[in-house]
């Protein structure tokens, strides 16, 4: 059970230090946000009781529309009940037989389904390796539409992908380009704006979308792009057209957010701060960090065994840090994946570093 305002859990009577959540802004059970849910509540009750296309949209969730599009620098948005109908419906809404779509060898499972469903021809091509995909995209069958999608923030590595190069390689192509900002938002970026901050504002993405329900403390996906996208998606998107809409509560607390995040962008600045000192501390010390460049930090512990011994070593320790093992990551590779959030003080950092290599000593991950 986490503790309001607190970067610290209770689990079977212990209070613990959570390292392994995703509420990167560190809003989670933030007074505002909760209010503005009660708000909403209070209002419209507890459902939307429709589809949006129907009896279902209310004045909140074109306000919170709004609030995505401003804050993704595009002119239209559209929200769905999941990130991971988000992606699905967006794929299959633009893409179908005949057409190609090329994928990141780690893009997230939601974009690969999307794509599998979808019916179009699927290329993978290796990780954020641009000349990788430029073989690719030379390869295909350039009569159909072909859409390339990646993850902004990789969740199981914490590496961002190479925007420029990636955008480069697509208007060789004339390919379009989609990024899944659901580890950006929050993240990366001098505000918190996510991959295209991140590079400065020097380059666009074609598709931009995300989640509500990570560094947003809610629930929902969002998609944000040209009026004339948004308006195809909201009549051909299947998730969206067919699913009941996001509800009041979760709507409000979403829209809170966001402009909690515009105000406080402060927020951004710590997580970077303290993720780029944890990694430190813990490189030097001899861990494995991997391509980490942001809040997400995997601490490589090898087969899964190790990783369930380390997580282990690390609650007794005073520290919850959650294995990841195969088939989620390549079985040599199974690791703790550790996000730092806005929660995270500087203390709490000091805490956990010390904890992790406490472990990792202890679990003969790094020498003594």
């Amino acid at each position: 059970m986490p503790e309001r305002n607190s970067a610290y859990v209770e689990l079977d009577g212990e209070r613990l230090l959570m390292m392994s959540g995703y509420s990167y802004l560190g809003l989670g059970g933030d007074e505002r946000v909760v209010a503005a849910a009660k708000a909403a509540l209070d209002l419209y009750g507890t459902g939307a009781h429709g589809v949006r296309a129907l009896a279902g949209s209310l004045p909140l969730h074109e306000e919170l529309e709004a609030e995505v599009a401003k804050f993704a620098g595009r002119d239209a948005a559209l929200v769905f009940g999941s990130g991971y109908a988000a992606n699905v419906g967006t794929v299959g809404a633009l893409c179908g037989p005949g057409d190609t779509v090329l994928i990141d060898k780690y893009d997230h499972a939601s974009i690969v389904d999307g794509c599998q469903l979808s019916g179009a021809t699927v290329t993978r091509f290796r990780h954020n390796d641009a000349d990788h995909l430029d073989r690719r995209l030379q390869a295909s069958d350039p009569a159909g539409l072909r859409l390339v999608i990646v993850d902004s923030v990789y969740s199981m590595d914490g590496d961002i992908a190479p925007l420029p190069a990636l955008r480069e390689v697509c208007d060789a192509h004339g390919a379009l380009l989609m990024v899944d900002e659901a580890h950006a938002l929050g993240v990366i970026g001098a505000t918190g704006r996510g991959i295209e901050d991140h590079f400065g504002g020097s380059v666009k993405v074609d598709v931009k979308l995300g989640t509500l329900s990570k560094a947003i403390p809610s629930m929902g996906g969002w998609v944000a792009g040209s009026p004339e996208l948004i308006q195809h998606l909201k009549y051909s998107a299947r998730p969206f057209l067919f699913s009941a809409a996001l509800g009041p509560a979760q709507s409000a607390a979403a829209l809170e957010a966001l402009r909690i995040l515009e105000r406080e962008p402060e927020r951004v600045a710590h997580t970077q701060r303290e993720s780029a000192r944890l990694r430190e501390i813990l490189s030097a010390a001899g861990m494995r960090t991997g391509q980490s460049e942001t809040a997400v930090i995997p601490l490589i512990a090898g087969s899964d065994e190790s990783a369930y011994d380390y997580a282990t070593a690390c609650r007794k320790a005073g520290v919850v840090g959650l294995p990841v093992v195969s088939p989620a990551v390549p079985n040599t590779l199974a690791r703790l994946r550790i996000a730092i959030t806005a929660r995270h003080s500087t203390e709490d950092i000091d805490v956990a570093a010390e904890a992790f290599l406490t472990a990792a000593r202890q679990c003969r991950l790094i020498g003594s």
